[in-house]
């Protein structure tokens, strides 16, 4: 191993440490830490903070336990026994015009930030809405979540069209991308983009070191694919764990995150938030498509997916190529998480949250073809349109197995996908 590569993989090992520590300070600590806890959230409606706003906090008696005033920006904070509580902000004391629709309960936990979020407006009653409309909102929304899971999946395409690796891990990828960003956001104060921003560059270092320090390793004592594939789903599940032991399995509400109000035209409806995640999806992924076809790393990286020995003959480096899918398999992973944080999830943070979504990720690049990146894209926005639409017919909360439907039936149907080749064998 020359200098360089002790050097690089010393700094990886610095970095890997520097966030498991992050992750170990900001881990949940037993009730015994404290008697008392610290709650805190900001109030905002339809992007404007809301100042002098009294919150307060009252015991399962309805006794109070606590109570403090918005600041300037709608942010407060204060005190209260660790348990069950309810918190609510005090009517006479909001702008006119503006109400909040409901009381929040939450059990406050020791040893970690409680975040409240209080949600603004006059409660909607239900109405009758035409079919047509529902069917036109709920492709929206389809729309929204299919570019979500296309930017966490594409990576995971990418990976296996350049290593031929499945790699189970990476749901939990796209779940350290989320909880980076809580950690970022809720326990170190940083804004909530500014936090993205680092989490996604930890999801790139995370991507690196997954490479560097186990599968490339790997290559080199020429493991087989069904061993590697062992191997994923081991390293999946002790992440997963790592994440639980670590993060704590409630869930978790990012500060910095401002629910918007519902934009409507005509049969149209989004909410600026989902008009924000639709935005960077599609920057992003157009971006990635530049890149792919525009750049020399970019051919390099379909030539490997090509053909791997064609490539290292033609003088591509593939190991340095791999090095780079990876890395971008991580940051897109990071970034897919904090998008489906904001938009699918309202604002909180789950440990789970990626394991949830690789199934609808092994769906679209399945449906579009293992290991293109553009048949990823299609697939996904395809399996996010169906997964959003099925609930006109199913309970909402069963849409997901709608993507298992998805990949069961394209295995039998067509199971190269709809950009991938048939395999000749023989």
């Amino acid at each position: 191993m020359d200098s360089g590569t002790r050097r690089r993989l010393h700094a990886a090992l610095l970095l890997f440490a520097a966030l498991f520590l992050t992750l170990l300070v900001a881990g949940p600590a037993s009730a015994d830490d404290g008697d008392t806890a610290t709650v805190s959230g900001r109030l905002v409606n339809a992007g404007t903070p809301v100042a002098g706003a009294t919150v307060r906090a009252s015991d399962p008696d309805g006794a109070e336990v606590g109570s403090t005033t918005s600041d300037d920006s709608g942010r407060w904070r204060f005190e209260v026994p660790v348990g069950p509580h309810v918190f609510e902000v005090d009517p006479d004391t909001l702008p006119d015009g503006v109400s909040v629709q409901s009381s929040v309960t939450r059990t406050v936990t020791a040893g970690r930030t409680n975040t409240v979020v209080f949600t603004f407006g006059e409660v909607r009653t239900t109405t009758s809405v035409p079919l047509y409309e529902r069917v036109i909102r709920l492709a929206i929304d389809g729309l929204r979540f299919g570019l979500v899971i296309a930017v966490a999946g594409v990576g995971l395409s990418m990976i296996f069209g350049v290593t031929g690796l499945t790699n189970f891990a990476h749901g939990e990828l796209v779940t350290l991308g989320a909880v980076f960003t809580w950690i970022l956001n809720a326990t170190f104060g940083l804004p909530l983009a500014a936090a993205a921003l680092l989490a996604i560059v930890a999801g790139v270092g995370v991507g690196w070191l997954n490479n560097a320090g186990l599968w490339r390793p790997l290559r080199k004592r020429r493991v087989g694919l069904i061993p590697a594939l062992v191997v994923s789903i081991g390293l999946a599940i002790a992440l997963r764990y790592l994440i639980l032991m670590l993060f704590g399995d409630r869930t978790e509400a990012l500060p910095g995150y401002s629910p918007s109000a519902q934009r409507t035209w005509g049969p149209l409806a989004i909410t600026d938030i989902n008009l924000i995640v639709i935005a960077i999806s599609l920057v992003v992924l157009i971006a990635l498509a530049v890149m792919l076809q525009k750049t020399r790393i970019g051919k390099a990286m379909r030539a490997v997916a090509d053909n791997k020995d064609l490539a290292s003959s033609s003088g591509i480096n593939v190991e340095r190529v791999i090095t780079y899918v990876w890395c971008l398999g991580g940051g897109l992973a990071a970034l897919g998480g904090i998008l489906l944080a904001v938009s699918e999830l309202g604002g909180r943070v789950q440990w789970e949250m990626g394991f949830k979504l690789l199934l609808l990720m092994f769906a679209g690049i399945t449906l579009g073809g293992l290991g293109t990146a553009y048949g990823a894209l299609i697939g996904c926005v395809i399996v996010g349109l169906l997964v959003q639409l099925s609930t006109l017919f199913i309970n909402p909360d069963l849409k997901y197995v709608g993507g298992l439907l998805i990949l069961i039936f394209i295995l039998i149907v067509r199971p190269q996908g709809i950009l991938g080749s048939r395999e000749r064998v023989g």
